[in-house]
């Protein structure tokens, strides 16, 4: 076997592909805020890490909302879905089931007492992600929690 001097691609994510670079975020219509007509802007990265082995988004806050938080997606290449690992400055951790094909993003998370699903749209031009997240106590009832939007900077 042959070792390569520098990380290569991982051919399992070339699909996520089209989301590097920075992004703008907008939070709207949140639950979780004491005004739901509030929006909170933050500022959004994908990048490849170890040189396309996996890709990582990194999330910040520019004013008083919800916390900065770091994603890492990753690949089975036997599978066609994702795994995405969340951490944010709560010290919350979560796995997450993703998949990404063509202008559809979709995350779900099955846990007790607390279920979260997401599904976002990509639109045709790559330049703006429309998306929503809802949750659940109880995995059969889903209930929205906030919308978010993202538009691409770079």
């Amino acid at each position: 076997m042959t070792r390569s001097d520098s990380p290569q691609p991982n051919p399992a994510l070339k699909d996520l592909e089209i989301l590097i670079g920075e992004w703008e975020m907008e939070i709207s219509n949140a639950v979780f805020l004491p005004d739901r007509s509030a929006r909170v802007k933050g500022d959004v990265t994908f990048e490849w890490s170890e040189g396309g082995a996996f890709l990582i988004l990194r999330m910040g806050v520019r004013q008083s909302g919800p916390p900065w938080a770091i994603w890492l997606i990753g690949r089975d290449e036997s599978n066609s879905g994702y795994q995405a690992f969340y951490y944010d400055d709560r010290k919350v951790s979560r796995i997450y089931e993703m998949s990404f094909s063509g202008n559809s993003w979709n995350l779900r998370r099955q846990s007790p007492n607390f279920s979260q699903r997401f599904e976002g749209k990509l639109s045709k031009d790559g330049k703006t992600i429309s998306a929503a997240w809802e949750k659940s106590t109880d995995g059969l009832t889903w209930e929205h929690d906030f919308d978010v939007t993202y538009v691409r900077v770079k």
